[in-house]
């Protein structure tokens, strides 16, 4: 029988000690997320994550992704969403202008140093715009002011610029955090890792608000039998792939040419990840926090359509969850498209002297697994628009007194990150203990 590598994994020294760093550098985070932001009037902000409806899942939205700290408006309260933001936009851009597709295709090398650099500078506009419109937002929403002062006219103008720059300081402070991770602890899962701990850290507050709920205590057994669901749903989804047979021209050893061999393409059915939900979040945040500066307009068309803007996007209502789930297929198609673009399969097999049965080298080939990952995609983004427009699913059917943003333990959303953290972190560990010699198949 196998033995389980996994009990070795305190032997490695190495190993060992990128947990150890792994775990005080999200330890900081965590700390970090209780440093509130000055002149916030956090009673007010915390309240709004009981908000039902379009409202209340945008906030639990934005808690969720900066790790809990929305709820106390801490430095940490925007996470590390801007740099995600910009990255995607960045990755959006390379197919788009061709000299950036260049680039990258010549010295991938020197392509991703330049992503990385460009990534973090536009970082920074993009957490300085997210601060002012997340505060906006939460003014419309309330009726009233979060900041005690905030605008840029006469004596207010020092405590907003302070505001905004503890926010801004906050974002940066915790990609920094990330990229530490990803250097010297786990490699490559920094600001996942950060996201996770935020999600995980909710677990217990959750757990104790529902079960304090004398009404609806036992909702907590629905919620758990939910989750475990949408586990299965989400790691059935993650794992499916479409594997594409190619045969590998054989290899010349001294006299002798070896047959040809016979493998296979795996094609994801997800392959966009938890991109399109936060692209689609985005896009439909924007508009709002453009209203948000019209709604006290003295022109009154512009005034009574930034409220219904408001109304739409950030209230109650069925309009939302609909928006919010073509806006996610849609996303998962495009960025899926790009993604699959880049690593241009057609060329590299080529090159390989590979060919799929029955299908022409290059172009042809291209254009087949194009067809075929757009077909598996499909599923995939269904799934996705099902898995974000859930808790406004739910809310239609729930009793009065519990929101669709408190049924969950961990939201739907917050599940397909965990699922997916978890599952990436596992192969990096056992990839990492292989390297030292702790494998299954070499321990006797």
């Amino acid at each position: 029988m196998k033995r389980f590598a996994w009990r070795y994994l305190w032997k490695s020294k190495d190993i060992r000690r990128k947990l150890l760093i792994s775990l005080a550098l999200l330890a900081i985070y965590r700390m970090a997320a209780n440093i509130p932001v000055p002149g916030i009037n956090r009673d007010l902000v915390a309240s709004l994550t009981q908000t039902t409806g379009a409202a209340g899942g945008l906030i639990n939205m934005l808690d969720m992704l900066s790790g809990g700290a929305v709820s106390n408006f801490s430095i940490l309260s925007m996470g590390v969403y801007p740099y995600i933001t910009a990255q995607i936009i960045l990755q959006l851009l390379v197919p788009v202008i061709p000299a950036l597709e260049r680039k990258m295709e010549d010295d991938p090398r020197a392509g991703r140093a330049w992503m990385e650099k460009w990534t973090i500078i536009l970082t920074v506009p993009m957490a300085a715009l997210s601060a002012f419109g997340q505060i906006n937002i939460f003014n419309a929403m309330l009726g009233e002011s979060v900041a005690a002062q905030f605008g840029f006219s006469g004596e207010m103008l020092i405590p907003t610029l302070a505001t905004l720059l503890s926010m801004m300081a906050g974002t940066m402070f915790g990609v920094w955090l990330g990229e530490l991770i990803s250097e010297f602890g786990i490699r490559n899962q920094g600001l996942s890792l950060i996201i996770f701990a935020g999600i995980v850290s909710k677990l217990p507050q959750n757990l104790y608000s529902l079960l304090s709920n004398e009404s609806y205590w036992w909702m907590v057994f629905i919620s758990l039998a939910l989750m475990i669901v949408t586990i299965f749903a989400v790691v059935f989804v993650q794992q499916g792939r479409r594997h594409v047979p190619v045969m590998f021209p054989g290899r010349r050893v001294g006299s002798r040419m070896s047959m040809p061999v016979k493998s296979s393409l795996p094609l994801l059915v997800n392959m966009a990840g938890m991109i399109p939900i936060i692209f689609a979040q985005s896009i439909l945040t924007f508009p709002t926090i453009l209203a948000s500066f019209f709604t006290n307009s003295e022109t009154a068309w512009l005034q009574k359509t930034a409220v219904w803007i408001q109304n739409v996007l950030g209230g109650d209502g069925t309009i939302y969850p609909i928006l919010f789930f073509l806006m996610v297929v849609f996303w998962t198609f495009f960025y899926t498209d790009i993604l699959f673009t880049q690593q241009n399969y057609g060329d590299n097999l080529k090159k390989q002297g590979a060919q799929i049965p029955g299908i022409a080298r290059g172009g042809p080939t291209q254009k087949y697994l194009t067809k075929v990952q757009r077909r598996i995609t499909f599923p995939g983004a269904l799934f996705l628009g099902v898995v974000a427009a859930m808790p406004y699913i739910l809310g239609l059917f729930l009793p009065e007194g519990l929101s669709q943003t408190s049924i969950f333990i961990v939201s739907s959303t917050g599940l397909l990150i965990v699922v997916g953290v978890v599952r990436d972190t596992f192969q990096i560990i056992e990839t990492d203990l292989k390297m030292h010699g702790y494998d299954d198949n070499l321990i006797s």
